[in-house]
């Protein structure tokens, strides 16, 4: 009797098991892109910081690696 109770339940499960992998992957791929994004903004922000402790100190600090960052970000922002 209980097995006959479950069959209808069935479908629905295997649907659910057989969708499971999709989901997984597009939910990890918006986690994903939600913190290359924060990144990218503390990424900006620290480097804004140093240019300005830098003009206050009176000292023009460009490293190889902040530079593409300040650039792309100008071009961005206009």
């Amino acid at each position: 009797m209980a097995l006959r109770a479950t069959l209808p339940l069935l479908p629905a499960l295997v649907h659910r098991v057989r969708e499971w992998p999709e989901a997984s992957q597009l939910q990890a791929r918006r986690n994903a892109m939600v913190a290359s994004t924060a990144l990218a903004r503390r990424r900006a922000e620290q480097v804004e910081v140093e240019e300005f402790l830098a003009v206050l100190a009176g000292t023009t600090r460009t490293t190889p690696t902040t530079a593409p960052a300040v650039a792309t970000r100008r071009a961005a922002h206009g």
